[in-house]
């Protein structure tokens, strides 16, 4: 385990349990788990940015039942 990293001045990530990395908001919550710090770090960044500008709407509704006899 090592010491967390504070990164862009908005959240934290450290390599912890089974060579995972985590990374947590200012107020200690959960954001986002991967196997690299690289991708630990871009993917708790595109996460805070959808969180605040807003998700977009998707482009396709899919249907969850499925035509014809089987």
């Amino acid at each position: 385990m090592q010491e967390p990293k504070l990164i862009d001045d908005a959240f934290y990530v450290a390599e912890k349990k089974y060579g995972l990395w985590y990374s947590w908001d200012k107020e200690g919550c959960g954001l986002v788990t991967a196997l690299t710090e690289d991708s630990c770090i871009s993917g708790t960044r595109f996460y805070l940015k959808g969180r605040q500008e807003g998700w977009p709407e998707p482009e396709v509704v899919h249907e969850g039942t499925v035509g014809g006899k089987l």
